[in-house]
């Protein structure tokens, strides 16, 4: 902690670098445009409904893909005739082709 004197100049000019700093640093925080955002609820609401829905749809199309993938790996597993595996992954294929028929 600095404590100033009377006339002690240079911890004037510590403190004054001290504010300095910080001030650069709240700048680099973007502090102000926090608080502006805080203040205008139904900006925050906006911005943080179509951040949700983008997430969302990510998940989606993220998890098509991922489905995808899996169930074009097993149908290769299945041609391959393993014998414990070849009827299971039959069977879950099955059922998937099945189901995708249905919709």
């Amino acid at each position: 902690m600095i404590i100033l004197g009377n006339d002690n100049q240079e911890e004037k000019n510590i403190l004054a670098r001290k504010i300095d700093e910080l001030g650069v640093v709240m700048e680099k925080m973007k502090l102000a445009e926090y608080v502006e955002l805080l203040n205008r609820p139904s900006r925050l609401f906006y911005i943080n409904f179509f951040a949700g829905v983008a997430r969302g749809f990510g998940m989606a199309v993220g998890f098509a893909i991922l489905g995808a993938v899996l169930i074009y790996t097993l149908q290769r597993l299945q041609v391959l005739n393993l014998p414990v595996i070849g009827g299971l992954i039959a069977e879950i294929v099955r059922i998937v082709q099945t189901n995708l028929r249905l919709q």
